[in-house]
């Protein structure tokens, strides 16, 4: 749908500061209700360059080819500006980040936080195995999750997403995401594959079970979230990360993600599991033979399911130090990128 100008100028009051919903690298978004009394969420570009263009495009094309209820639907758009305008349906709720950080700090419980995930996985699953040519989101983070009223996830902002044909595995591109979720292995190497979602979800994954915010978050000792979560599960003392009320809610439940989470931020894209076994193993939890279903799944790459309930063995000790000590060397030589 092309909105015109005025009408989104009217909606909005012209664009008052008091209609401003949040913002991010990519632009400005505001609540506006429409003549036809349809409320949306519009984004409007902070700066007039040809990248912010080109990205508004892009997400114009992603968007108007894909119908999946966890990702942001596209009600129209104005190109009477430079940049153009982009009108969302407006979801009412705010950002996960925010639900999970902003004080006062809200009960979450535990099977929301299972769905949460559940969803989130689905979008992703969808968008690189579900339509004909798959999706790369390439900024998945928890500002870039909605929540409606219900605490239903919608997965948003297609400004960096690209996508790669079937016929290609990867694609060699600058880097962009966001630090503390941003793959170390696309920000070293420039290659951009499906992994590279899976990694930026497990970050969600863990930021979902401890509350605590990737980008911000360092130990005693100086390391990152992710680092310090593998280390804390390789060592059996998970406890020490973990929000209260997902150990007190969680039971068993919370071992099976968290031994997921790390799967998925392996250094190697090759030892991560793919969005759709990811997606099979969040379902089968929230079904009635839960943690049997889980246990029978089978893994891409090295990391098996069953290994859920087992100890750490030496050779994922040894795996942890590595992903931990390269890690932490992108984050420190890391940068927002946009």
């Amino acid at each position: 749908m092309i909105i015109p100008l005025r009408e989104l100028e009217k909606a909005t009051n012209k664009f008052h500061p008091s209609r401003k919903l949040g913002g991010g690298g990519h632009g400005t978004v505001y609540k506006g209700i429409l003549s036809d009394l349809h409320v949306v969420a519009i984004k409007r570009s902070n700066i007039v360059v040809k990248s912010e263009i080109n990205e508004f495009i892009n997400e114009v094309s992603i968007l108007s080819q894909i119908n999946h209820r966890n990702i942001v639907k596209l009600f129209g758009c104005c190109l009477e500006t430079e940049v153009p305008l982009l009108a969302y349906e407006f979801i009412s709720n705010g950002t996960l980040c925010d639900y999970l950080h902003r004080k006062p700090l809200r009960s979450l419980p535990w099977q929301d936080i299972l769905r949460i995930a559940t969803e989130i996985g689905n979008a992703l699953s969808y968008l690189h195995s579900g339509i004909s040519v798959p999706v790369i989101h390439r900024d998945i983070k928890s500002t870039n999750i909605l929540l409606d009223d219900a605490l239903t996830a919608t997965v948003s902002d297609f400004g960096a997403s690209r996508y790669i044909p079937r016929d290609k595995t990867t694609i060699t591109t600058m880097v962009q995401g966001t630090l503390g979720y941003l793959d170390p292995m696309y920000f070293y190497c420039g290659r951009l594959t499906e992994k590279t979602d899976v990694y930026s979800f497990g970050v969600v994954l863990v930021e979902l079970l401890t509350r605590k915010m990737p980008i911000r978050y360092r130990s005693p000792t100086g390391e990152g979230l992710v680092a310090q979560f593998v280390e804390l599960l390789a060592e059996g003392k998970l406890v020490e990360i973990l929000d209260p009320q997902v150990m007190e809610e969680g039971g068993s439940q919370v071992e099976v993600v968290a031994s997921l989470a790390m799967s998925c931020t392996k250094l190697r894209g090759e030892e991560r599991p793919t969005m759709r076994s990811v997606e099979m193993t969040l379902e089968a939890l929230q079904g009635p033979k839960k943690l049997s279903l889980v246990r029978d799944a089978t893994y891409e790459g090295s990391y098996s399911a069953t290994r859920y309930t087992s100890p750490i063995t030496r050779t994922c000790l040894e795996d942890t130090s590595r992903q931990y000590s390269q890690e932490e060397e992108f984050e420190l030589s890391a940068s927002y990128p946009r």
